[in-house]
């Protein structure tokens, strides 16, 4: 699955390894994996990252942080929220053009009162006053960075790049294998940030094989949501080449899996698909998807599970219906079969109606 959240009752550092590994990550008590992220009108891919530390050594960029900030304090410790460090998230929040969590305690809690993750803290002050904080969690031979905030009055330090910096050094120094800074976002330059600190021990996890490559080989063809729409880009001219309509569209809902209500419920999770025949307001019947990680197109038919309150006025979308596939009719990686055996049901349709 591309999206799928598990909500552990207990979780050992080894276990929270393999997750990471595996490109998952910390959401409040749970834990989740995407590979894709709406942004605004667009359906972007999700690449998740990582840093080993037996390569890294800080940067010109973290010497010179270093030097700004000896006249602060800073510590590390096991982490605890409390009136203070609430009061900073909520005016680092204020100062958001966009939504995050209401408070530290929901970001790092959910809904539950005690937490499976071994959790620590970066704290930085002024004197006694303080202005940047950032939570990790251990795992066994490996961390994960949870967030870093600070006072917008003290953003000319560069406060958020020096916390994940300290995390990343305090774990090196721990001698921990890898260090995970969650994912960056091609096409959405706000995650961009990652990609510059420890670059050169910098890898990506690849979606097509499951495997972690260093960043430096890091090409297009390794943004998977590109990949999927190259593929279905060709489909669907080679259906028109047989006098088949399809319509290329992006999937409201690919994300559903996440909500806790809808967990566990089997819907459709690709972000694009082909849908063979018009374009109306009906539930989409039988569509094509295409895998980056088999390499194969898969022909699909589909139930409509639920309408939703309000739909995306923008045509490219599909948001009718919340949708299910029921059955898989084929899979193949040649297109050529694919179209081949789309124009026949869709001919056999249309004899069955004369």
């Amino acid at each position: 699955m591309f999206v799928e959240v598990h909500t552990p009752q207990q979780l050992t550092g080894q276990e929270l390894d393999a997750y990471l590994q595996r490109g998952w990550f910390r959401m409040g008590q749970t834990i989740f994996t995407t590979n894709f992220a709406h942004v605004k009108d667009k359906i972007l891919s999700t690449i998740w990252l990582r840093i080993k530390l037996h390569e890294y050594s800080g940067d010109r960029s973290y010497s010179d942080l270093l030097k700004r900030y000896a006249k602060f304090s800073v510590s590390v410790q096991p982490a605890a929220i409390d009136e203070e460090k609430e009061t900073l998230f909520t005016r680092y929040r204020e100062s958001l053009s966009f939504s995050v969590s209401e408070s530290l305690q929901h970001l790092l809690f959910g809904k539950e009162a005690t937490s499976v993750y071994t959790t620590y803290e970066v704290t930085v002050r002024d004197n006694s006053k303080l202005f940047a904080c950032g939570f990790f969690d251990l795992g066994g031979n490996s961390a994960e960075g949870i967030v870093s905030f600070y006072d917008p009055a003290y953003k000319k330090f560069s406060p958020g790049k020096f916390v994940i910096y300290s995390k990343v050094q305090y774990c090196k120094e721990l001698g921990l294998e890898f260090f995970y800074p969650g994912y960056f976002v091609p096409g959405n330059p706000y995650f961009d940030y990652k990609l510059n600190i420890g670059r050169k021990a910098l890898q990506f996890l690849q979606l097509a094989t499951g495997e972690w490559h260093d960043m430096d080989r890091f090409t297009e063809s390794d943004v998977p949501v590109d990949a999927i729409r190259v593929k279905l880009e060709h489909m669907q001219g080679m259906l028109q080449q047989n006098s088949v309509e399809s319509h290329l569209l992006k999937y409201e809902f690919f994300d559903a899996g996440l909500i806790p209500d809808m967990r566990n419920s089997g819907l459709l999770d690709f972000p694009l698909f082909l849908l063979i025949g018009p374009l109306t307001d009906e539930p989409a019947g039988i569509i094509v998807v295409y895998d980056c990680r088999d390499g194969a197109y898969h022909l699909l038919v589909c139930m409509p599970v639920w309408k939703p309150d309000r739909t995306n006025p923008d045509v490219s979308f599909y948001s009718s219906y919340f949708i299910k596939p029921v059955q898989e009719v084929y899979a193949t990686g040649d297109v050529h079969i694919m179209t081949t055996i789309i124009a026949r049901i869709v001919q056999k349709s249309i004899s069955s109606v004369m």
